[in-house]
């Protein structure tokens, strides 16, 4: 029986599975990268699993790199929830990934998940219940880390711990000023969406990136709140992120 004080059965799943994950080498030449398996599934399942769990409504997965691969292997749906699909047709970030989205998000709120993901027991439910209870636009899954040099590959926060507020988030940050590490693991109110359009482009990367869609809708007077979801976390981006789900993970 779901239990009513999650309520996040108004809630979609996003989950991004559209990068090829060229760092990864040989091992993504032939295999989207969140079809990799770990511990006996595939790495995109761990998120699927999570949607699963929260009990939400439906399930929206953006494919590009080999999406057939997802596809066929998912179809139309995973334990009972319905699956749909969006085509991210050129490789430009998050940001637009989620912009694809927009026409099947619809009008519903939802929790960001990322394909490439893996989190050791995620405190999600207690994420849906603070969400619920607050008027937050956005709440963001982070990590504290023994090692900040993990944080300078996702993004760097800056809070009010009182308040549990964000007030700035720092992409790929040269010199993290503290050890708390964002992740992809965001729930968001569907007027996320409004801040796309005014998302600077990164020069660097060509691209528009999380944190600074996020920074744009704090910078007009948003609420923004954090939770820490777990100790053990990895995005796998690198041949040395997958020896450490494999060497620490399910050691």
């Amino acid at each position: 029986m779901k239990d009513s004080s999650i309520n996040s059965s108004d809630l979609k799943a996003l989950v991004l599975a559209g990068g090829r994950g060229k760092r990864l080498k040989d091992k993504t030449n032939e295999t989207n990268k969140c079809m990799l398996k770990f511990g006996g599934i595939h790495l995109i399942e761990y998120s699927l699993e999570n949607a699963v769990k929260l009990q939400v409504k439906e399930i929206v997965i953006v494919v590009g790199y080999l999406a057939e691969q997802i596809i066929n292997a998912f179809g139309k749906n995973y334990c009972g929830i319905t699956i749909k699909y969006v085509i991210q047709w050129y490789q430009k970030g998050l940001v637009d990934a989620i912009k694809c989205s927009q026409n099947t998000i619809g009008k519903s709120d939802f929790i960001l998940l990322l394909g490439d993901e893996f989190f050791f027991k995620p405190d999600l439910e207690n994420m849906i219940k603070v969400y619920n209870k607050s008027k937050t636009l956005a709440i963001c899954g982070m990590i504290n880390v023994d090692d900040i040099s993990q944080i300078t590959q996702t993004y760097s926060i800056l809070f009010d711990k009182e308040k549990k507020q964000i007030m700035r988030l720092i992409e790929k940050p040269k010199s993290p000023q503290n050890n708390f590490m964002g992740t992809g693991n965001i729930i968001f109110k569907n007027a996320i969406f409004n801040y796309i359009e005014m998302t600077p482009i990164n020069q660097i990367r060509n691209e528009k990136e999380l944190p600074d869609l996020i920074q744009c809708a704090i910078d007009d007077g948003e609420l923004v709140m954090y939770h820490i979801l777990t100790s053990k976390y990895v995005n796998v981006n690198t041949l040395e992120d997958i020896t450490v789900i494999e060497n620490t993970i399910f050691e």
